[in-house]
């Protein structure tokens, strides 16, 4: 695996829980560093927009009988929101 090295300034109290979990758990610092953002990049680096999330939910096509278009026609929405 190729690897490039980078130096990253942390707070003093990060640092001290970084060398405190690589103490507790027998695992290298870089090993912990690498693992954290492996998680984050992966959590947060490719967020899902609401329509692949309701996608994934099942909610997109979900209501039945209802106009295939419902969702980009905005005729549908014609006094949607007035009251009567």
């Amino acid at each position: 695996m190729a690897s490039q090295r980078i130096s990253v300034r942390v707070p003093n109290e990060v640092a001290r829980r970084l060398k405190e979990r690589s103490r507790t758990t027998g695992v290298r610092e870089s090993t912990v560093v690498r693992e954290a953002l492996e998680t984050y990049l992966s959590a947060n680096g490719m967020e899902k927009s609401a329509y692949e999330l309701a996608k994934e939910a099942g909610l997109i096509g979900c209501v039945k009988g209802a106009p295939r278009d419902l969702s980009t026609n905005k005729k549908y929405l014609k006094g949607f929101g007035r009251s009567k």
